[in-house]
């Protein structure tokens, strides 16, 4: 019974959609380019929902679980179980396994690449579910591992890009089979000698604060938050802390921050999705900033930047119309300000021009 949802796989696939959207009594979807679209038009018996639970592990009686799921062509996927009105639902997103070259994915390269070669700190990527958090570190990851010799442990949940070992040497841990928890497994990853540490997430104050402890003596450690922006990102990081020792974490945060990369995926003119960013690299002025607290100002210095080191999505949004790769109906969709970049479009319709 479950090679119907097998085929749902393999069709959802050959489209290259993102996310695959099974209910209980209703038509299988697909988000495609960020759009939901019907994937055939045959309802699923609840049976069959019940059924793909028992493959991915889950009990009849389970609410909710995150597992994984493997298709009969090798395709694997990341699966939420979850109930909605008392029916079951499943979300399965693909797991790639071809890493993306860096230099094909229109992000900053050499900046990058120097960011991930630091030998200690914290480099934070940012960006809401489904932004192309996971594909940007995993190819960073890959640079190194075709460039520099390192110890590369990753806590993950699940092990979505599988690493083979070039120059850099890979231990990939997965929470709930190879470590209890993301802070359980950066508190062991400790003792394992590493030289990088990624973790999928930081969740809670056990996750930061060994976060910090890692980059303070002297491990250079890579993670994920859900944010929107780098003062948001920053603004969050810090709040996970208690009151009492967020004057401790910014303090700490100000010296071992590397900088902070904030993204989101936006349609462009061809139905495609193209990246948009904003980062900082932590240095001079915005070190002062976060130890001090005075995280919203961190946007006047990404604003007042524009360069090698430091963008902001409403330049990267206006440099893209000015490119035609995006509508501007489109870029104000996705701007937190969409009256300041109407007003710089105006600009560059008048004549001047954004930097690309």
């Amino acid at each position: 019974m479950v090679e119907l949802i097998d085929k749902l796989c393999i069709a959802m696939r050959a489209n290259q959609a993102s996310d695959l959207f099974l209910y209980e009594g209703g038509v299988p979807q697909i988000r495609l380019n960020g759009k939901l679209m019907d994937l055939g038009d045959s309802t699923l018996a609840p049976e069959l929902l019940e059924q793909f639970w028992l493959e991915c592990g889950a009990s009849a009686s389970t609410l909710d679980r995150d597992t994984a799921f493997c298709a009969s062509d090798g395709g694997r996927f990341r699966v939420n179980l979850f109930r909605t009105l008392g029916r079951r639902g499943a979300v399965l997103r693909e797991i790639k396994t071809t890493i993306p070259d860096l230099g094909t994915l229109r992000l900053p390269t050499e900046l990058l690449t120097t960011w991930v070669s630091r030998p200690a700190g914290l480099l934070l990527v940012a960006g809401r579910t489904g932004s192309g958090k996971s594909t940007t570190i995993a190819s960073c990851l890959q640079w190194l591992n075709e460039h520099t010799p390192r110890h590369v442990v990753t806590i993950e949940d699940p092990i979505e890009y599988l690493f083979q070992n070039q120059a850099c040497l890979f231990s990939q841990r997965e929470v709930g089979i190879d470590t209890d928890s993301f802070a359980e497994g950066m508190r062991r990853s400790l003792r394992q000698s590493p030289d990088v540490i990624f973790v999928g997430e930081i969740r809670d104050y056990a996750s930061a604060s060994t976060a910090l402890q890692a980059a303070e003596t002297g491990h250079l450690v890579v993670t994920t938050l859900h944010s929107a922006n780098v003062a948001e990102t920053i603004e969050r990081f810090v709040q996970i802390f208690p009151a009492t020792d967020r004057e401790g974490a910014q303090r700490i945060l100000s010296s071992q921050l590397v900088g902070v990369f904030c993204q989101q995926l936006v349609p462009t003119k061809e139905g495609g999705l193209i990246p948009v960013l904003e980062y900082l690299q932590n240095e001079g002025l915005s070190r002062k900033y976060i130890q001090d607290g005075r995280n919203p100002e961190l946007s006047d210095i990404i604003a007042r930047g524009d360069n090698a080191t430091s963008r902001s999505f409403l330049t990267s949004l206006a440099t893209e119309v000015q490119s035609g790769v995006i509508h501007q109906d489109v870029a104000l969709q996705y701007c937190e300000n969409p009256h300041e970049l109407s007003r710089v479009l105006r600009g560059i319709s008048s004549g001047s021009t954004v930097k690309s």
